[in-house]
C-alpha cells in the first residue's frame, strides 16, 4: 500500500462557548456514579434533563449544546412490538424501498445468547408488526442493511465461542439464509481472510463490494476494514489497532460517499478516518463527535455520538460534545446541524445507530433507551 500523508481536518465547526472551557468546568463538578458501555442505561437513566445540574452532569455529560439549528422533530414509539414482547437494546434500524421498517433488537435485553426469540423485526410504514425470524442464531445482534436486490445484510457482533456468533449474514426479506460468512463461534484475527472478531458494521459498495468493519469494544477483538466480493471472496483488509491513520480503536460504523471514499466511525479514538476505496489514508475528522453511527444520504453525513463524556478516565472520554446527531457536508466537513440528546445519561443514551431514507427522515435505534424513534423535517 503506497505511503499516506497524515491530514487533520481543519477545525470547521461553528460552536459557540463550546469546548475546553466547558469540559474544564464539568470535571470540577467531581465524580459521580457512571457505567460502563457493557450497562448501557447506567445509572439515573432518563432522570436528568439537558440542562442543569444533576445526575447526568455529576457523571461527567457535557449539557452545553453547540449553537447550531435543528431542523427535524423528534417521533417516538414509531412501532408496536408483538404480543408479550418488549423492544431490547438496539443500534440497528433500516428502512426498505417499500417504507417497511425494520429492526435488528438484542431479544428484550441486551444480548440475544440465551434468548430463542426472533430478533430480527419487520413492521410496516405504520408501524405494525408483519414479521420476525432469526431465533437462535444470533449472540449481539449490531448491524443491518439492505443491498441493491432488497436482501438484508446483519452484523452480528458478539460471540459464544465455539457455538454461535462472530458472523455476517444475508436474508431474502422472507427470512431464507442465502449466505453465511464466518464459522459460528469462532475467533478470527487481524490477518484472517474469512473469519472475523466482533465485527460491527458492513456497508455495500455500488458494485456490490462489502467492507466490514471487524472489531468491537473488546480489546482482544480486531481493529481492521475488511473489503470483500459480494459473493465474500476476500480482496483485502486494511488498518490495525492504534491510534495513528489507518489505525483503529472499535472500528464501529461505517459508509461511502459518492466518490467511493469510506467514512469509518473510529469510535473510541473519537474520530471518523475518511480513506480511499482501496484503503488509503485521506483525512480524520473529528468535529461530529463520537461517532457510534455513521450514515451518508446524498453526500450529506450524519453521525450519532451516543456516548461522550467529559470526565477524565472514564468511558466515553470526548470533552466538548454532546451527545446528538451531527450533520454537515461529506466535502468540507463543515457541520451544519445538530440534533441534541435532550437527556443525556448513563454509558449510553439517545440513537447509536442510524439510518437515512430516501425522503431524507433520519431513523435511530438506542440501545441505551431501548427505543427506535424518527426525526422528520416539521
Amino acid at each position: 500500500m503506497p505511503q499516506v500523508t497524515y491530514q487533520r481536518a481543519p477545525a470547521v465547526m461553528k460552536l459557540a462557548s463550546f469546548g475546553l472551557l466547558v469540559g474544564i468546568a464539568v470535571m470540577l463538578t467531581g465524580r459521580g456514579a457512571v457505567s460502563g458501555a457493557q450497562d448501557p442505561a447506567g445509572p439515573g437513566r432518563g432522570q436528568a434533563a439537558a440542562t442543569g445540574r444533576g445526575p447526568a452532569a455529576d457523571s461527567g455529560h457535557n449539557l452545553t449544546r453547540p449553537d447550531l439549528p435543528n431542523p427535524f422533530r423528534s417521533v417516538e414509539n414509531i412501532v408496536t412490538m408483538p404480543p408479550g414482547r418488549t423492544m431490547g437494546s438496539t443500534n440497528a434500524i433500516n428502512v426498505d424501498s417499500k417504507g417497511n421498517i425494520w429492526v435488528f433488537e438484542r431479544c428484550g435485553a441486551n444480548s440475544c445468547a440465551d434468548s430463542n426469540l426472533d430478533p430480527i423485526l419487520q413492521f410496516d410504514p405504520s408501524g405494525k408488526f408483519l414479521r420476525s425470524f432469526g431465533k437462535g442464531m444470533f449472540v449481539f445482534p449490531h448491524g443491518l442493511e439492505f443491498d441493491a436486490d432488497g436482501n438484508i445484510w446483519i452484523v452480528d457482533a458478539g460471540v459464544v465461542d465455539n457455538v454461535k456468533g462472530n458472523q455476517i449474514f444475508k436474508f431474502s426479506p422472507e427470512g431464507q439464509v442465502l449466505l453465511a460468512l464466518g464459522k459460528p463461534g469462532i475467533r478470527g484475527t487481524n490477518s484472517s481472510p474469512d473469519l472475523f472478531n466482533e465485527p460491527s458494521d458492513l456497508v455495500i459498495a455500488p458494485n456490490g463490494d462489502l467492507y466490514i468493519a471487524d472489531g468491537h469494544i473488546n480489546t482482544s477483538s480486531n481493529r481492521r476494514i475488511l473489503h470483500l466480493t459480494k459473493e465474500g471472496r476476500f480482496i483485502e483488509q486494511f488498518g490495525g489497532p492504534g491510534t495513528g491513520p489507518l489505525q483503529f480503536d472499535n472500528p464501529h460504523s461505517l459508509a461511502i460517499d459518492s466518490k467511493g471514499r469510506i467514512f469509518v466511525g473510529d469510535r473510541t479514538n473519537n474520530r471518523i478516518q475518511i480513506l480511499s476505496p482501496r484503503g488509503e489514508f485521506i483525512a480524520e475528522w473529528r468535529q461530529f463527535g463520537r461517532p457510534s453511527g455513521v450514515r451518508i444520504h446524498n453526500d450529506v453525513l450524519y453521525v450519532a455520538d451516543s456516548e461522550s463524556r467529559n470526565l477524565p478516565g472514564i468511558y466515553g472520554y470526548n470533552p466538548g460534545f454532546h451527545r446528538g446527531i451531527y450533520i454537515g457536508s461529506v466535502n468540507d466537513g463543515i457541520v451544519t446541524a445538530f440534533i441534541p440528546d435532550p437527556r443525556p445519561n448513563g454509558g449510553a443514551s439517545f440513537p447509536e445507530g442510524i439510518t437515512v431514507d430516501k425522503a431524507g427522515t433520519i431513523w435511530g435505534a438506542s440501545i441505551g433507551d431501548r427505543n427506535v424513534l424518527k426525526f422528520v423535517r416539521p
